[in-house]
């Protein structure tokens, strides 16, 4: 069973001015598909606060995945994915690249997505829409394959060869 942190950026969340829908769907979706939710959190849409908590999960008691869920937009405050790549040692382009082809077959606004995805040190990190929506089409469109992800990262076996989807 692979752990997972989901955090949620957004300044009127984090503020208690709207309730926080998106993190806890991500949550029960990680939930179902078997990952052990073992961290959340809330922070404001701020480059500094985004990237504490992300090194945190990733360095102190190490998480194998972190989701986030908001901040991926246009909106001058929306950073999440500048932070995100400012904690990676490697990226992902094949992850925001899969939600945002899954997303473009719901509404072309999925092309406006800055979603990124790395990782850092034994952790992938990967960025959802606030949407939940969005966050529920991203995450669905990636999941099935982050396992297989997961377990090359942690150095498990891993059959790559076998695999035909």
């Amino acid at each position: 069973m692979f752990k997972a942190a989901v955090l949620t950026v957004s300044d009127r969340s984090f503020r208690g001015e709207r309730p926080d829908a998106g993190g806890p769907l991500v949550v029960e979706i990680l939930k179902n598909a078997g990952y052990a939710v073992t961290e959340t959190a809330i922070v404001p849409d701020e480059k500094g606060r985004i990237e504490a908590a992300l090194r945190q999960w990733c360095d102190r008691e190490p998480v194998d995945l972190i989701v986030t869920t908001g901040g991926t937009g246009f909106a001058p405050r929306d950073v999440t994915p500048e932070a995100t790549l400012a904690v990676c040692d490697r990226l992902t382009p094949g992850i925001p690249e899969a939600m945002r082809y899954a997303s473009m077959q719901v509404t072309n606004r999925a092309m406006l997505s800055r979603a990124a995805a790395g990782i850092r040190k034994g952790t992938l990190i990967v960025n959802l829409p606030g949407s939940p929506k969005a966050a529920r089409e991203n995450l669905e469109a990636v999941l099935p394959a982050l396992a297989h992800g997961l377990e090359m990262l942690s150095g498990r076996p891993a059959d790559c060869a076998g695999l035909t989807d």
